[in-house]
């Protein structure tokens, strides 16, 4: 099974984690790891070596961050680079993103399936609603 990793910076992987729950229930083989305040890089970089370690039966991960460029995307790509196992890191993670990574794992060969899945959906996550009148009619202002 391809494992996953949530980390992002206070709360956001245990916070995004719990939708995950809800909806899709508990997961195996899934470990989030939060970049606390009072965390320095160094232990971020412990946890997600912890975290890794926990997944020692999987031989590809992926790692789902929340920003690009922050501390927990920088620390898990430096990570995948010096890995025996294969390490997939991505950022701007939304819950419909992982939820399509834990509902296709399964059936995946690779990690890089699942990557390109996420990226489809997580890019088609994101809308922007726009309410039309159904009668048609615009508000009139009469000024000030």
């Amino acid at each position: 099974m391809i494992g996953i990793i949530v980390t992002g910076h206070g709360n956001f992987a245990d916070g995004i984690s719990s939708s995950v729950r809800l909806i899709a229930g508990p997961q195996e083989n899934y470990e989030t790891v939060d970049f606390l305040k009072e965390d320095s890089g160094e232990d971020l970089k412990e946890k997600l070596t912890s975290a890794m370690e926990r997944l020692s039966g999987c031989e590809e991960v992926i790692v789902f961050s929340d920003l690009i460029g922050g501390t927990p995307f920088q620390t898990a790509a430096r990570m995948s680079m010096d890995s025996e196992k294969r390490i997939e890191v991505m950022s701007g993670t939304n819950v419909g993103m992982l939820l399509e990574c834990v509902m296709l794992r399964d059936g995946a060969a690779h990690a890089v399936e699942l990557v390109q899945a996420a990226l489809d959906t997580g890019k088609n996550q994101v809308v922007h609603f726009t309410y039309t009148d159904p009668s048609g009619q615009e508000e009139v202002s009469e000024g000030i």
